[in-house]
Parts: structure tokens; C-alpha cells; sequence
């Protein structure tokens, strides 16, 4: 005869425990580095078109961190490139044979833990990563108001929190998120995620603290991030804003001619 409270107590004990895991390797979940690049003086990585030099900066909590500098003049504008969850630097080559086209400089950064970078990611080690990054451009005469913001995924929370409340040029948001909460609820609908989550990077309650004019670019076959997420942090974006929605991109957008062109007349409109 089948026992219903044994059944009862045996799914609760099962999912106790599966909370707890959850809860304790939470950021196994959330964050996916992959095997390191080579960090040499002369990058010379698969494919990459443009001249990059690889440059070391500090953080607040004592790490020093690796990223590729692209640099025309002190006269141009500089974007400050913040990736997404996954990978590492080498996977972005596509980008910046893009992005090094444009009239720009250009930093990209590893986050610690990425890219043989030392230390163990988390919300508060990014947004330290990131501060330190921003220090160094600033140690190298481009100021704030100099630099473009840009956020891939995850970076997005990233540029936004370092952004909200001061003066940049302006800031890109690529394939955005609300919130970490509500995308563990989309990939965890059992947890009460509210409650586990470490890392919540809230985006939607900090992107009205955005003062200078913004990009924010979605694919509406994102099945990563719901398309509705980038479209909601658009509506409380202030102005000036713009936003560059296609029908065919994925998650990872395709940085192709159109996109080059968005980008483009979006750096132009910053003049």
C-alpha cells in the first residue's frame, strides 16, 4: 500500500535539498569562463584585424586584471566594453574587428576569473573589475565624459550600475536583462529565487538613473533573454534614447552591416 505522507515528506526532503544546492552553487549557474587566452604583447589571436595591445589595471580589492586596448588619439571617443556571462575575450573577435572600424578607441576587458584573469566572479567583483578599468582610462587622460559605455548580456547590468547617476558620452546595451531575479524566475520557476539570489543585478530599477543618451539593441529571437525585457528597459529609458530591434538576431547579435550602421549613426548623434 502506497504510503502518500512518505511520498509527501520524500519530494520535500528531495526539494530542501535541491534548494540548498542551488543556493550554494548558485554562481557555477550564472557565470561560464572558459579556457584562457594568451595575453601577449602583440595579440595575434584567430582572425582579430586591428592592432590591440594587452594592458593591466588594479581593483579596489586587490587584483589585477587583463584586457585588449585599441587606441587612435586621446581626441576620440573611447568605448569601455563589458562582456556577458560566457567564454572569454577570444570569442569576441568578431566584435572588435567591428567595433575597430569605427572612429573610436577601445577597451574590453576580462572579468576576474575569465580569461586567466585571477579571482572568482560575483555582482560586486564586476562592478569592482569595471571601476578599475574606468580608473585606468581616466589615469590615461580620457575622461567620463569621453567614454561610451557598452554592455553585452550580462555586461549590461554591469554598464548601467557604473553609469546611472554620472556623465558618460553615452552607453550601448546589447541583448539586456531587467533583472537577475526575473530571469531566475523564467529559468528556475520552482525556487523562490527572490530569497537565494546572491548576485540580482537590477537593471530595471537603476536604467532611470541613466542621464546621457543610450542604445539599446535586441534580437527578437533571443531565447536567452526575452526580447519583452530589452523593449521594457527601453520604455523607462529617458531620453535621448534609440533602439535598434530585429526580427532575425538571436542572443548574440549579428554584427553585421546594419548593426555597424546603428552603432555608427549612434556614436555620430554624440557629437
Amino acid at each position: 500500500m502506497i504510503n502518500i505522507k512518505s511520498i509527501i515528506l520524500a519530494i520535500l526532503f528531495l526539494y530542501f535539498i535541491s534548494v540548498i544546492v542551488v543556493y550554494f552553487y548558485q554562481r557555477k549557474l550564472l557565470y561560464y569562463p572558459l579556457s584562457p587566452p594568451t595575453f601577449t604583447k602583440d595579440i595575434s589571436g584567430d582572425g582579430l584585424i586591428h592592432k590591440f595591445e594587452t594592458i593591466s589595471f588594479d581593483t579596489s580589492d586587490n587584483l589585477n586584471l587583463k584586457g585588449w586596448y585599441h587606441f587612435k588619439s586621446l581626441e576620440k571617443k573611447t568605448i569601455l566594453f563589458f562582456h556577458g556571462n560566457a567564454s572569454n575575450l577570444d570569442n569576441r573577435i568578431y566584435k572588435l574587428n567591428l567595433l575597430g572600424n569605427l572612429d573610436v578607441n577601445f577597451l574590453i576587458i576580462a572579468w576576474r576569473g575569465y580569461s586567466g584573469n585571477p579571482g572568482k566572479p560575483s555582482e560586486e567583483g564586476l562592478y569592482q573589475d569595471s571601476l578599475g578599468a574606468l580608473k585606468w582610462l581616466n589615469r590615461k587622460g580620457i575622461s567620463n565624459e569621453k567614454i561610451i559605455l557598452y554592455g553585452e548580456s550580462l555586461g549590461t547590468a554591469v554598464a548601467t550600475e557604473i553609469g546611472q547617476n554620472k556623465k558618460f558620452a553615452g552607453i550601448i546595451l546589447e541583448s539586456p536583462f531587467t533583472s537577475m531575479i526575473e530571469m531566475g524566475k523564467k529559468f528556475y520557476p520552482i525556487f523562490p529565487v527572490k530569497l537565494l539570489l546572491k548576485d540580482k543585478y537590477e537593471t530595471k530599477n537603476k536604467i532611470k538613473n541613466i542621464k546621457f543618451p543610450i542604445l539599446i539593441m535586441h534580437g527578437k529571437k533571443d531565447k536567452l533573454v526575452p526580447f519583452n525585457m530589452g523593449n521594457e528597459l527601453y520604455n523607462l529609458a529617458n531620453e535621448p534614447k534609440f533602439k535598434y530591434f530585429t526580427e532575425k538576431d538571436g542572443h548574440m547579435m549579428e554584427f553585421d552591416v546594419g548593426l555597424k550602421d546603428e552603432i555608427n549613426n549612434f556614436l555620430e548623434s554624440l557629437e
